[in-house]
């Protein structure tokens, strides 16, 4: 992050007392126009509560190998699978999501080296999607996406074992 952008973060977040002393300035969540926010700000919501549905859903069947835990976790939420993942709930969405999804994939971004720029792109449109339920406080529709999701990469990854084993 570039100093700048920080010290303008900062001076939105926090405010000087009399003597000095930081005051923080509580911001609240309100109603959101989704359609207006940009998109990759709700990737960024989007992003942050799959890893934690992720973490959390794993958490069910160990919880002593942190190590696994984390490098499953990791491998779960990463583009190629949430790409496969989208793919897999697609049929399950309204015309609104998929419009949200829309966007957000043609959102400018730069891909990573572990993932195609499609995936990537596919990815960010998925988490998207996700955070925009999130901020919306859609809880039972993002639960049943998220679910959904988790159940598609899980279905995945197993086939891709299967295969490499026969």
């Amino acid at each position: 992050m570039k100093f700048e952008s920080f010290q303008r973060l900062v001076a939105m977040m926090f405010e000087a007392d009399d003597a000095g002393h930081l005051i923080e300035r509580h911001g609240e969540l309100t109603d959101y126009d989704i359609r207006q926010m940009n998109s990759l700000v709700l990737a960024y919501v989007g992003d942050a509560y799959f890893h934690l549905f992720v973490r959390t859903r794993l958490l069910s069947f160990d919880q002593s190998n942190v190590r696994a835990l984390h490098a499953f976790s990791a491998q779960i939420v990463s583009a190629v699978w949430q790409h496969k993942a989208y793919l897999a709930i697609e049929p399950m969405l309204t015309e609104d999501e998929k419009a949200i999804y829309r966007r957000a994939r043609n959102a400018k971004s730069h891909a990573p080296r572990s993932a195609t720029v499609a995936e990537y792109h596919s990815s960010t449109g998925f988490e998207a999607l996700l955070g925009s339920l999130y901020l919306r406080h859609e809880t039972a529709r993002l639960e049943e996406l998220a679910e959904a999701s988790f159940q598609a990469i899980a279905q995945a990854i197993m086939k891709d074992i299967h295969e490499k084993e026969t």
